[in-house]
């Protein structure tokens, strides 16, 4: 194995030191790059000693640091150490927030960053300084399985939260990575698959939010496994080197996805500057391949340098804490940060007269994940939290005896009769890390899962062939509420989840995806009324499963069109069943005295919201662009948000400005961005179908 230790060379300490200026360290890193020899630089490039450490520690995931880059002892270089995201740090007992999809409904971005900074610390005090929280992957169909660990599906929404979440990480000069790059959005087919687009559809509806987060400062990007117009995208000259570093000017390091990210040391001249986890396909083999001549020695002395200039940028910076001990992984602070994180990304889809629960009720709880400790998948998001609240757990500590565990799917007969007796029944449902997430196949799944019928290790997670419910839990839902229309359901699921079957015959239903360690806790508050809830799908939820665009999880290709989502079911003129953005509240709001016009090189725009109900709410105030209609694209866009918290009868004016530079279309013959001369729209409400209703106009000359 390729080592800086073996090299008997001089013993200069070229360590980082507290306040360095941008000069000190580039002269820091052109001694570096001076003094180490090739298989120093080449070292730098991958990661190193995970395997081992992985069998050692049991193969449990994130039992330590993983060195991922960076690094050489004799020249005293720090390296890069490693720990995954995004539902918190996976890294000892860490705070378990709710999933990325779930904060993607609070549609906060102060909230995200507050999270961010959170999880910054608890990475420090945990040895590490590489970050992979950040995934903002677009989702583009609900089966996928990973959605849970992105935010939803518009690109500027995706780009908004990720930046609030990459900028906090940074505040503790925790390196913060973007994952993954790019158009990663099929779990089972993830190593083989080739995504094909066209120029535009890559541009304008896979990318922007990457960017949007490079340029607020994230400094580090990891491709993804997948193929996209042909080459593997650690592969991929045109993503890494063409867009990213030419056309966007990013001059972080980009590093690979773990194992198989990378098929062959010309990774590195396409533009992948770190192999993680080994050197399987660098090291030795991306030194002969510069010794012979095939890979210039420029391409290593660029990579070395973004790695060491990023490295060292961070670990010279004054930290905004004295120290980082571990006290502060799940501290009190962190626990009341994820509670309300639950709080504010449940979504209320309906609500017949049942919420909030009416004083003294009596409240009967069904289904098998009523009591089951359910943060999310398996993979490498997981967070061992240091405590579980679960849905029955926090109603119980706020109602007491009032609340009784009744029932779940394996005896519907006894369900109906509980039901029957309770004032309130309560059926929770949906998935677990079996059912979806990353996908862990059977031999990798051992003590993870159960057996199959041959005696094998099932693997678990993966991509849902079922938008639905499982069967079981649609029974429980029609035998409970049958026999008790005052029937809440509550959907525990990383995306979109389709109601058809049973919607019409309940009187409530709530979303609180995989709402972290305090979700239990969250739901008690919401359901009592003492939180209202706020929170908005950041995915539209269909009513067919054929209104969602072509969804194949063993592809082996597959094109992606510009349309998704919103776009697609306006493009196709299909209502949903519940439109992107949409979220009920114990309150109402009245949209008035909208404004638009062009000032400088943005639209300004605002609007008046008034809570004309009897309760305190927040409302997620959303701002969509139509366009003139002489290059086809879609109906409308979502090009601003606001999370705006209202007294009783107050009114407030919410004020937007939207660059002109966000509202072009690429150009793929010019190769440049475009933007339309004329009559633009600009829509805003509470949700994509309400905002139609509230409109102005603009003109672009």
């Amino acid at each position: 194995m390729l080592s800086c230790q073996k090299h008997a060379m001089s013993n200069t300490d070229f360590a980082p030191r507290k306040g360095m200026s941008d000069g000190d360290i580039a002269d820091t890193i052109t001694e570096i790059l001076a003094n180490a020899t090739l298989a120093e630089k080449v070292a730098m490039m991958s990661g190193r000693g995970f395997y081992k450490a992985y069998v050692e520690d049991g193969r449990v995931w994130a039992a330590r640091p993983y060195r991922a880059g960076g690094g050489c002892e004799r020249l005293n270089v720090p390296a890069l150490w490693f720990t995954d995201g995004p539902r918190g740090v996976a890294r000892g007992n860490s705070t378990a927030f709710p999933c990325t999809m779930a904060r993607g409904a609070s549609f906060d971005t102060d909230l995200e960053y507050r999270i961010g900074i959170a999880m910054g610390a608890e990475v420090r005090a945990q040895g590490c300084n590489l970050s992979g929280a950040v995934c903002v992957n677009l989702l583009r169909h609900p089966g996928w399985g990973r959605a849970q660990e992105t935010y939803g599906e518009d690109p500027h929404h995706l780009g908004a939260m990720g930046a609030a979440l990459a900028t906090g990480i940074q505040h503790h000069n925790v390196i913060a990575t973007v994952k993954h790059f790019a158009a990663n959005s099929i779990e089972n087919a993830r190593f083989k698959v080739n995504v094909e687009m066209d120029a535009r559809t890559l541009r304008e509806v896979y990318l922007p939010h990457f960017k949007m987060i490079l340029d607020a400062g994230c400094a580090s990007v990891m491709s993804a496994y997948n193929k996209v117009n042909g080459p593997y995208c650690g592969h991929s000259h045109e993503l890494l080197t063409d867009i990213l570093r030419g056309d966007w000017g990013f001059n972080g390091f980009v590093h690979s996805d773990w194992m198989l990210g990378v098929y062959g040391p010309d990774g590195a001249a396409a533009g992948l500057d770190v192999e993680n986890p080994e050197p399987v396909q660098y090291g030795e083999k991306l030194v002969a391949e510069v010794e012979g001549g095939r890979i210039d020695t420029a391409v290593i002395d660029r990579a070395c340098m973004r790695i060491l200039t990023t490295l060292y940028s961070f670990a010279s910076a004054q930290d905004p804490l004295p120290d980082y001990p571990l006290s502060l992984v799940a501290s009190e602070d962190h626990r009341a940060l994820a509670r309300e994180a639950a709080q504010k990304s449940a979504v209320l889809l309906k609500n017949e007269a049942l919420l909030p629960l009416v004083e003294g009720a009596s409240v009967a709880m069904f289904g098998r994940l009523a009591d089951l400790e359910n943060t999310g998948d398996n993979g490498s998001s997981k967070v061992r939290a240091p405590y579980i609240v679960t849905p029955y757990g926090g109603l119980r500590a706020a109602l007491g005896q009032r609340v009784t565990l009744a029932g779940d799917e394996r005896n519907l007969e006894a369900a109906v009769t509980a039901a029957r007796g309770a004032d309130i029944a309560i059926v929770v449902t949906g998935y677990t890390a079996e059912e979806e997430g990353e996908y862990i196949p059977g031999e990798m799944a051992a003590g993870l899962s159960g057996q199959d019928a041959q005696g094998r290790v099932r693997a678990i997670g993966g991509d849902r062939d079922n938008l639905g419910l499982p069967d079981d839990q649609v029974a429980l839902i029609q035998a409970v509420s049958a026999v008790n229309p005052r029937t809440l359901v509550v959907i525990v699921a990383g995306s979109a989840v389709l109601v058809e079957e049973w919607v019409e015959g309940v009187a409530g239903i709530i979303q609180t995806f995989y709402a972290g360690m305090e979700g239990g806790a969250a739901l008690a508050d919401l359901l009592t009324g003492a939180v209202n809830p706020s929170g908005k799908l950041p995915f539209t939820v269909a009513r067919d499963a054929g209104d969602y665009p072509f969804f194949d999880k063993n592809a082996d290709a597959i094109t992606y069109g510009p349309l998704h989502g919103y776009t697609l079911l306006e493009e196709d003129g299909v209502v949903p069943r519940f439109p992107f953005g949409f979220g009920l509240s114990y309150t109402r709001f009245a949209y008035s005295e909208i404004m638009a016009r062009v000032i400088g090189g943005q639209v300004e725009a605002s609007i008046t919201i008034t809570n004309t109900g009897a309760v305190a709410g927040r409302e997620v105030v959303q701002l969509y662009v139509g366009f003139p209609g002489g290059i086809k694209r879609p109906h409308k866009l979502l090009r601003g948000f606001a999370s705006v918290p209202l007294a009783p009868a107050e009114a407030r004016q919410i004020d937007f400005a939207v660059p002109i530079s966000e509202l072009g279309w690429w150009d793929e013959a010019a190769h440049v961005w475009q933007t339309e001369h004329g009559v633009h729209c600009v829509y805003i409400g509470g949700d994509s179908a309400s905002a139609e209703a509230v409109m102005a106009r603009v003109t672009l000359d």
